[in-house]
């Protein structure tokens, strides 16, 4: 089966709907599926419940889908860089799931395990812990997380082969490869795509069983908060 498409547009094309759940990995504005986020707001879908650490900037990113409003709740873990969020949550247009970052990252990986559910200390006694079971193991009080599913992941990497094996580097290396393998549909952006067998098998970090289509994109390397020191 051939997972190579030739942009953006024709990796989700049939993938998109109303009301859809979507993941997106990387940290702040690195390592993220920025070509792919942009054809998925071209795609028209709206009402989306997005997964994704942060929200981008204003009009970068998953911003690009809160300016035209796509996105119906973010389920989220640092959303401090974007104006457009933060006017849309405070006027209550847009829902908002907040996560500690590590219980975030373990539900996801969970979900792509096939893990309805699991314990843990964070959040016990805030406002994460309330409405959630509660239980005691040898006498410390855990809460319970759900594992967290995407109708369709979208996921930067840095090297791919034919197959869809999947090399990551830095940066992309964060939520990207446990939202590899929680998407029903899994589409990946790469920077390279070699052919099958070219990849050291002990240097793949997500196998290609998990990757349905692929696209190769140039990528802008923004900087998301510039801090600069006067002369």
């Amino acid at each position: 089966m051939n997972k190579i498409y030739p942009d953006a547009a024709a990796a989700l094309s049939g993938l998109t709907f109303d009301g859809m759940t979507v993941m997106a990995g990387g940290f702040g504005l690195c390592g993220i599926p920025e070509n792919l986020i942009a054809a998925l707001r071209d795609s028209g879908a709206k009402n989306m419940t997005a997964i994704s650490n942060n929200a981008g900037v204003d009009d970068f990113g998953l911003g690009l889908l809160l300016q035209t409003r796509q996105i119906r709740k973010m389920i989220s873990s640092y959303v401090g860089e974007n104006a457009t969020f933060e006017r849309q949550y405070l006027n209550g247009e847009l829902e908002l799931e907040f996560n500690p970052q590590g219980t975030m990252a373990e539900r996801i990986r969970a979900g792509g395990a096939g893990i309805p559910g699991f314990y843990t200390k964070t959040g016990v006694g805030t406002l994460i812990g309330e409405g959630k079971e509660h239980k005691d193991f040898n006498g410390e009080t855990y809460i319970l997380e759900t594992g967290l599913v995407a109708d369709l992941s979208l996921v930067k990497a840095w090297k791919a082969d034919t197959e869809g094996n999947l090399i990551y580097r830095k940066t992309a290396g964060n939520f990207n490869p446990m939202m590899a393998t929680a998407g029903k549909v899994t589409v990946v952006e790469v920077e390279e795509v070699v052919e099958a067998g070219e990849l050291d098998s002990n240097a793949i970090h997500t196998p290609g069983i998990y990757v349905d289509r692929i696209i190769v994109g140039s990528h802008e390397k923004r900087i998301e908060k510039r801090t600069t020191r006067a002369a």
